[in-house]
C-alpha cells in the first residue's frame, strides 16, 4: 500500500480524533506517520478496519495483558501518574519491534468493535421520544452490537449537567453527558422494552477473557471514566445475558422482525457502524426498513450512513417521518439537538 496514504491516515487520526482527548495517541500517531517500519506494520490490519485504532489497540492489549516493557510507564491505564508522552516514541517503536509477531497476529485476527456505553446518553432521550410517538412497547434490534452493552440502555441511569437522574435510578451504571442546546421533557424512567436482540458478524463473548480484554484495550489509555463505565456495564451484562446472534444483520433483519408480535414497535438502531458497511448494503438496509415500515410500526435510529449526525426515522401506520436529532460526540461526552427539531419540546 502507498506509504503516503498510510501516513495520511495516522495524521488524520491524530488531528481529527485524538486532539483534545488523547495526548498520548495524538503524539504517537504523528510519529508513526513518518516512520516507514511502523507504517509497514499497519498494513497487516484487515481490509476495511481503521489502521491507527488497530495498531494502538494491539499494543495496548499486550500491555494490559501484563507484558513487562518500559512503554507501560507512559500509559495512564497502567501507570499513575504516567511519564511524559514526549519520551514515549522510541519505546513504542522498540515494543513494536520486539513483539512484532504478536502484534501481527492481533492485526490479522481482530476487529475494531467498540462498546461505547456513554453513547446511550443520547440514545435514551431519542428512544423516549420515539416511544412517545408510537406508544407501543419497544422491541430493540441492534445491528453491529459487538458485545451488546448498548442494548441495556434502559437499565442505566443518566444525568445531563443537573442534579436530576433519569432512567434506572438504582443502576450501578451511571452515564453523565453534556447537552448542547435545548432538551426538555425527558421522561424520568425508560419506556417499556420487551425484546433485546443484537446482531453482529462477530459477537464478542464477554465471558472469554481474551475477547473482553481486547474490547477494553480499544478504550484509549487516558479515558479512565470510559474504562470504568465499560467494566460496570460488563458486570451488569453478566447477570443477565442478552440474545446475541452472529451473522449479517442486514440479511437477518426481516426474519427476526417476523418473530416479534405486531403489538410491539420494532426499534432498529446502530451507532458508528454504518461507515464500515458497503454502499449497496446501506441502501439495502434502508429499503428493508422502509418495507417493514409499510406493514408495521418501525423506528430507525442511526448515524454514519450518509453523514455523522444522529437520525431518527419512524413509520406509524405506514406514514414515514424523518428527523435529524443532532450532532453527537463519538464517545458520548456531549450531544447537540438541532434547534429546528427540538424534539423533546414538541
Amino acid at each position: 500500500m502507498d506509504q503516503h496514504v498510510l501516513s495520511q491516515s495516522f495524521k488524520k487520526f491524530a488531528e481529527e480524533e485524538c486532539k483534545g482527548t488523547s495526548e498520548l495517541y495524538e503524539f504517537l500517531s504523528l510519529q508513526v506517520a513518518s516512520d516507514e517500519q511502523l507504517l509497514e506494520l499497519s498494513t497487516y490490519v484487515r481490509e476495511g478496519q481503521p489502521r491507527p485504532n488497530m495498531l494502538f489497540g494491539a499494543v495496548h492489549h499486550l500491555l494490559l495483558q501484563g507484558i513487562n516493557h518500559d512503554l507501560k510507564y507512559y500509559y495512564p491505564s497502567i501507570t499513575n501518574p504516567p511519564k511524559n508522552k514526549k519520551d514515549s516514541f522510541p519505546l513504542f517503536k522498540d515494543f513494536c519491534s520486539e513483539y512484532e509477531d504478536k502484534i501481527i497476529e492481533i492485526l490479522r485476527s481482530k476487529l475494531v468493535q467498540t462498546n461505547e456505553v456513554r453513547r446511550c446518553a443520547y440514545l435514551y432521550p431519542t428512544f423516549c421520544y420515539a416511544y412517545k410517538q408510537v406508544n407501543k412497547p419497544l422491541a430493540m434490534i441492534e445491528i453491529g452490537t459487538s458485545a451488546g452493552l448498548q442494548l441495556m440502555w434502559d437499565q442505566y441511569s443518566y444525568s445531563y449537567g443537573a442534579d436530576e437522574i433519569f432512567g434506572d435510578v438504582n443502576s450501578n451504571v451511571h452515564i453523565a453527558s453534556e447537552v448542547k442546546g435545548e432538551l426538555s421533557d425527558i421522561p424520568s424512567s425508560a419506556p417499556p422494552v420487551t425484546h433485546k436482540i443484537g446482531l453482529d458478524l462477530n459477537i464478542t463473548d464477554l465471558n472469554n477473557y481474551d475477547e473482553y480484554s481486547w474490547l477494553k484495550s480499544l478504550i484509549w489509555p487516558e479515558h479512565e471514566q470510559r474504562l470504568k463505565l465499560f467494566d460496570d456495564a460488563v458486570d451488569l451484562f453478566k447477570k443477565q445475558p442478552l440474545k446475541l446472534i452472529e451473522g449479517d444483520g442486514v440479511s437477518l433483519l426481516e426474519g427476526i422482525v417476523k418473530e416479534i408480535p405486531v403489538d410491539k414497535a420494532i426499534c432498529i438502531f446502530h451507532t458508528h457502524v454504518a461507515n464500515q458497511i458497503p454502499k449497496d448494503m446501506k441502501i439495502d438496509l434502508l429499503n428493508k426498513i422502509k418495507k417493514i415500515g409499510k406493514e408495521r410500526d418501525v423506528i430507525h435510529v442511526y448515524n454514519n450512513i450518509w453523514d455523522k449526525a444522529l437520525h431518527l426515522d419512524y413509520w406509524i401506520n405506514g406514514k414515514e417521518t424523518k428527523l435529524t436529532v443532532g450532532e453527537t460526540d463519538g464517545h458520548g461526552r456531549w450531544f447537540q439537538w438541532q434547534p429546528v427539531d427540538s424534539l423533546m419540546s414538541h
